[in-house]
């Protein structure tokens, strides 16, 4: 297996601000999205930006996007218009002993292109398979894959992952050196997303099991 090509900049996804938290590593924009659930997309709408929350999947270098067919954003993406796509946890808040100097520790992935509607029906199930099995991973094969009804309210879209950026800060505060020896607490307050317990729909049998494919994401 070949490792895949480095992220190659172009002058929308240049990073400028903090240059030196740019990561150039596709493997590391691969990890930003596959820990992510929940992107945003970005499309401008008339005469402005509409940036909303979508969820997506990935294969290789394709991302796949989906949502109702009624969907205004969408519509606008499959017609061409230019989209920015964004995938960011934030890690830690940095508590620094100047106000100036508190920021987060995060990751974040921006993506620019032009989406592309998925129309072949194959192609379709497959980025609904790859959907699914971002966000619920063994289900796709464990529950009713969709009817044509669905499908026919379901707009897919992909995103190919060639202009793309990434962005990471890590790490203690940067404090000036004059406020070093301030009598101020610095350091970070790390955060975590953490799964609970299943909670099972009361309308299963009584003494339904839950399935491994639940349990085993539970930490």
């Amino acid at each position: 297996m070949h490792p895949a090509p480095p992220l190659s900049p172009t002058p929308r996804s240049t990073v400028r601000r903090g240059a030196r938290r740019a990561r150039t590593d596709r493997a590391e924009l691969y990890a930003v999205l596959d820990a992510g659930l929940v992107g945003h997309l970005g499309v401008v709408l008339g005469d402005a930006p509409v940036v909303l929350p979508t969820g997506y999947g990935r294969r290789g270098d394709t991302l796949y996007l989906h949502g109702s067919t009624g969907a205004a954003s969408l519509r606008a993406a499959a017609a061409g218009a230019p989209v920015c796509f964004t995938v960011t946890h934030v890690d830690g808040i940095v508590y620094a002993r100047s106000a100036f100097h508190h920021l987060m520790n995060y990751r974040c992935a921006v993506v620019h292109g032009v989406a592309r509607p998925v129309t072949d029906p194959a192609e379709r199930l497959l980025g609904l398979e790859v959907l699914t099995e971002h966000l619920a991973p063994g289900s796709w094969t464990a529950t009713r894959r969709p009817d044509r009804r669905e499908l026919a309210a379901t707009a897919l879209l992909t995103l190919d992952l060639t202009e793309a950026s990434v962005k990471v800060r890590t790490g203690p505060p940067g404090d000036d050196e004059r406020d070093l020896t301030a009598p101020v607490w610095a350091g970070v307050l790390p955060l975590r997303t953490v799964v609970g317990e299943p909670d099972s729909d009361p309308l299963l049998p009584p003494g339904t099991p839950v399935p491994a494919r639940v349990r085993d994401r539970v930490l």
